[in-house]
């Protein structure tokens, strides 16, 4: 097996989009939020330390706690962004809030810049089992069909894909609203392409409307 298909990714780009995702809800408006919403900048970063201490430098270490901790962590992220979202549809719905259109739009792009990066953390989790597992050259079959895996020529031997690949593939989907160059191939794959597909829709559709309303 050639040692670059065994050398684990770095770390930093999953965990400065995870702090991202972080401060973003916590800037929300308190009505988007939950009451614990201040520590959560905090308990991610104590959370990635964890991750970073028990393995250090590049993701390479399988371990069942360091799988566990990634996906509470994602998990997380996930919920909190699920409250806010449905607290920003309420919002809309019933003209409770949101007066200004600059505080409509921030919330309604804080809440879609999260989304798209709580995709990218669950496909880039999920997919043959983790950072760790690919690091070292897993049997598993993929979920996401990859460009460079089929065009091997113009990317280095031993070649997988990192976080952000997986950012990069959850912005064109949650953008484009259709098939982008990476093809899902596993029915939960294709079942979670289509979620993000249609929350990424349904988001821009209300945050404009009401945008325009508000202007109105």
């Amino acid at each position: 097996m050639p040692a670059a298909a065994v050398r684990g990714e770095r770390r930093w780009p999953m965990a400065v989009a995870v702090l991202v995702a972080a401060v973003l809800h916590a800037l929300l408006p308190p009505e988007l939020t939950v009451t614990a919403s201040p520590w959560l900048p905090w308990a991610t970063a104590v959370i990635l330390a964890v991750l970073v201490v028990g393995d250090p430098g590049r993701i390479d270490v399988r371990r069942n706690w360091a799988r566990i901790l990634t996906d509470a962590l994602i998990a997380l992220i996930t919920l909190a962004n699920a409250y806010a979202a449905v607290m920003l549809v309420v919002g809309i719905v019933d003209n409770a809030s949101f007066e200004t259109p600059r505080e409509l739009l921030f919330a309604g792009g804080a809440v879609w810049v999260t989304n798209v990066i709580a995709f990218a953390l669950w496909y880039w989790d999920l997919d043959r089992g983790g950072a760790a597992e690919r690091a070292h050259g897993t049997s598993r079959p993929p979920a996401f069909v990859f460009p460079e895996m089929t065009h091997t020529d113009h990317v280095p031997a031993g070649w997988y894909p990192t976080f952000v690949d997986y950012l990069a593939f959850s912005f064109a989907t949650a953008t484009a609203f259709s098939p982008t160059d990476v093809s899902a191939v596993r029915p939960w794959a294709k079942t979670m392409v289509v979620l993000e597909s249609l929350l990424s829709l349904a988001l821009a559709t209300l945050v404009i409307a009401r945008a325009i309303n508000v202007l109105t």
